[in-house]
């Protein structure tokens, strides 16, 4: 055993009653615009609702136009559902600086976000659920 000390981990912690966390598949199409460009349409977004916090829409990768999106090297953590990642989205300039985030491998409570994307709403222009045509 070496004198040296063991790497702090980090707290993982399970939804529960104190914080509930619940993913639904939203039934809406999900449409995500910048700087005139539409990000991401889909309909197949994950509406995550976490405790307080107001609802996010978690959009497939597939349904982004990731060329638009810029890898960061911000990161954070949350201990409900783990490492996040970020991308900003060049066209939007400065307020579009790690607009969007994602957890690569997220926590097995919330293992249906995985290859999902979500995005600030202050950050980009719009997050709009357009009537069906």
């Amino acid at each position: 055993m070496s004198d040296q000390a063991e790497p702090k981990t980090k707290t993982i912690k399970i939804p529960g009653r104190d914080h509930p966390i619940t993913i639904e598949r939203n039934a809406h199409r999900v449409v995500v615009k910048v700087a005139g460009r539409v990000i991401a349409d889909t309909q197949g977004a994950l509406t995550l609702r976490e405790a307080g916090y107001a609802a996010v829409h978690y959009i497939p990768r597939k349904d982004v136009d990731m060329t638009l999106l810029e890898r960061t090297d911000h990161a954070t953590y949350c201990p409900y559902k783990g490492d996040c990642a970020y991308y900003s989205i060049p066209a939007g300039g400065e307020r579009s600086l790690n607009a969007v985030w994602t957890y690569e491998t997220p926590y097995t409570a919330v293992a249906a976000i995985k290859d999902h994307l979500a995005f600030y709403p202050d950050r980009v222009d719009s997050i709009e659920e357009p009537a069906s045509d």
